[in-house]
């Protein structure tokens, strides 16, 4: 079969371009031929970049490059971000030249918010009804869509999947990274306001008083012009910090090998994010078997935890400090969690199987 797939795509730091890579090498795996369209900056076998974020023309200048391919159907990796302004509302124009040209179209919706704002409630609307099939991640993700706007019979679930790794051994990557004989409390991902980070920090000396080798690392980048701001800011709150001497920075962006490093050297990781719904570096702390505290504040992360049983899931900032000193202090429960979230992935969500479900 020919694919066609309209995504980010690497060296383009992107979550939602790594997630792509992985889902197409696997489908090559499986006999199928794959053309990428992509923003530019994109390279790979395949891969063809047509166009910007905000070309007011993206609509013409990816539909024109995809069907110099002549695809058999049409795979839109969606995120609100990655189709310009209005909340990435060209993706609507898209999809309607496929569907006028005859071509089936599969959509994966990576964030369908329980509260969206109008903007996502009218792009949502639109991409349900055009497509001839929506992905999502999670079940309450399809009773969602289907509770609002019906079309139960087009809406599949499929999980985000998660990659074969290598990792270090952890006391072979604290070793690299400087930290030897360090309780490794990670914070990893991009700057960005949802994502928290300051709540962790500003929670970390009660963490450090109650656990004496603890070390918060905080790995992340401004992957886009309008986080700058945002990280010199939260780099300043975290220099104020009473526990700062106990807080370390490494800068990004990070090369795969050195982001696998920082990843092995964690001994918990957490995720307080406010807003979102997948999470790409959850599925990295799955890979990675990684025990992991999630907020409550996102249903699909709280919902992976207890799928997975991989972690722990705080609501209120007591339950967040008390949990992670629950994982660097109870050897046998972070065990326990890592066993977890290896054998889940190894049953439910390799790339492989994840794949499989695709077709």
């Amino acid at each position: 079969m020919k694919i066609g797939i309209i995504s980010t795509y690497p060296p383009l730091e992107c979550g939602i371009g790594t997630y792509s890579s992985y889902l197409i090498e696997e489908l090559r795996r499986l006999k199928n031929r794959v053309y990428i369209i992509c923003h530019r900056g994109g390279e790979g076998l395949d891969c063809y970049p047509a166009f910007n974020y905000n070309d007011p023309d993206l609509p013409h200048k990816a539909f024109e490059a995809m069907m110099k391919f002549s695809p058999d159907l049409v795979h839109i990796q969606h995120e609100f971000a990655l189709f310009g302004e209005q909340k990435g509302m060209n993706v609507i124009p898209l999809a309607y030249k496929f569907k006028l040209s005859h071509i089936p179209i599969v959509i994966t919706l990576h964030t369908v918010s329980e509260k969206p704002d109008y903007e996502e409630q009218i792009i949502r609307k639109a991409l349900v009804e055009i497509a001839d099939a929506i992905i999502v991640h999670e079940e309450y993700q399809r009773e969602l869509i289907k509770e609002h706007l019906g079309h139960e019979d087009k809406i599949w679930v499929i999980p985000h999947g998660v990659r074969k790794v290598q990792p270090v051994l952890k006391v072979k990557a604290k070793k690299k990274l400087g930290l030897m004989g360090k309780k490794i409390v990670l914070l990893q991902g991009y700057f960005r306001r949802s994502k928290n980070f300051e709540r962790v920090v500003r929670l970390f000396p009660k963490i450090a008083d109650d656990v004496d080798d603890a070390l918060l690392l905080i790995a992340s980048a401004a992957r886009r012009p309008e986080h700058i701001a945002y990280g010199d800011e939260f780099l300043e709150f975290v220099a104020k910090s009473r526990a700062k001497d106990k807080i370390k920075v490494l800068p990004g962006p990070f090369p795969e090998q050195r982001f696998d490093l920082i990843l092995s050297s964690a001994d918990v990781a957490v995720l307080p994010y406010l807003e979102g719904a997948q999470s790409g570096i959850m599925a990295h702390c799955l890979a990675f078997a990684k025990p992991m505290v999630v907020s409550s504040d996102i249903k699909a992360l709280a919902d992976s935890i207890q799928k997975t049983q991989s972690g722990l899931v705080a609501d209120t900032d007591a339950e967040l400090t008390e949990a992670i000193i629950k994982i660097l202090t109870d050897k046998n429960l972070a065990k326990e969690f890592s066993d977890h979230a290896r054998r889940y992935v190894e049953k439910h969500l390799s790339w492989q199987i994840i794949s499989s479900k695709h077709m």
